[in-house]
């Protein structure tokens, strides 16, 4: 059977869907997604293939280890078909547009993993179709997937994510903001931001976690002063302070970056606490060698559950809930 033939079916409930944003899926959904990462992890059978016979797509414009690998390896395995698009390999560069573009690829993929640093309309143009589910790999603006690998790991970690304490330290990112927007509709759970000055989440994102902590009795606050952050977390999450196909304008950003490196006696303020990271790291620079390869550190186990999280994330959105 030709790629054409199988390309739009539909799933077990005759809905594609798309996951653009944390903010696409219900509380019910988000909790499903992170509890199906956790059973890929710890009890999928190995011959669990329910996407045989599917075609997945991923169009990365921009760098990508972890994640790129994470949705090819995830597809492989539940055995779908890959079929992989650098930055220059479409005709977009050419002055076809994205819309028609989405038409085509609709006709004969089935999913379609994107990670991109362009205006979101780009995502939005790919999604306006319910043949091909779109998956947002990363923009400027949010990394959805990476939040639910977090999420992932904390509850394989401690068993629970509702109440969890995290403090994380650096840029208030696309990261953040998706892991802000996450866990917040998790009751009881306090999330604070150390962020340098002038480099915090964006405002509007920030007042709707705000809004949806509110809702679900958690708390999610912001500071600038890494002496006044949170003690006794259960989690210290750092990240790298170059964000992934970003430059900063101000020349001389490091000096207050410095502040916030996660080093041992940051360590040693959150006694108990895991050490994660969402990688590429840099040594010496967000994080020290000491904690990034002690024995507090889950970052790899992270790192490697972004695989899991991608196969529940397909899953989900090429044939609903299954299990």
């Amino acid at each position: 059977m030709g790629c054409a033939g199988r390309a739009g079916a539909l799933s077990l409930d005759g809905v594609r869907r798309h996951l653009l944003s944390i903010q696409d899926l219900a509380d019910d959904e988000l909790s499903y997604l992170v509890q199906r990462g956790a059973w890929f992890a710890d009890a999928a059978p190995a011959d669990h293939r329910p996407l045989a016979g599917l075609v997945v797509g991923s169009y990365f414009r921009v760098t990508s280890t972890r994640t790129r690998t994470a949705f090819a390896a995830a597809a492989l395995r539940l055995g779908a078909g890959v079929i992989a698009y650098g930055p220059a390999d479409l005709q977009l560069n050419t002055g076809e547009s994205i819309e028609d573009t989405a038409r085509v690829f609709a006709r004969m993929l089935d999913a379609l993993v994107v990670r991109t640093a362009a205006d979101p309309a780009e995502l939005r143009a790919l999604a306006a179709q319910d043949r091909m589910a779109v998956v947002n790999a990363m923009s400027a603006e949010e990394h959805p997937t990476q939040a639910l690998a977090d999420l992932t790991t904390m509850l394989q970690r401690f068993g629970r994510i509702e109440g969890l304490r995290v403090l994380y330290s650096g840029e208030g990112n696309n990261t953040v903001a998706a892991l802000a927007l996450a866990l917040s509709r998790f009751r009881g759970t306090e999330l604070c931001l150390a962020t340098p000055p002038g480099y915090g989440l964006d405002p509007a994102l920030f007042a709707e976690a705000e809004r949806q902590a509110k809702e679900h009795r958690a708390t999610v606050t912001q500071c600038h002063d890494p002496e006044r952050a949170m003690a006794g977390a259960d989690v210290v999450y750092g990240t790298r302070w170059q964000t992934t196909g970003t430059v900063k304008p101000d020349p001389d950003w490091r000096r207050a970056f410095a502040p916030f490196q996660v080093n041992q006696a940051l360590m040693d303020r959150h006694p108990g606490a895991v050490f994660m990271h969402d990688l590429p790291a840099h040594r010496s620079e967000d994080v020290t060698a000491e904690v990034l390869d002690g024995p507090a550190s889950v970052a790899f186990d992270q790192a490697e559950n972004k695989l899991h999280s991608a196969k529940a994330v397909l899953e989900w959105s090429l044939l609903g809930r299954l299990g």
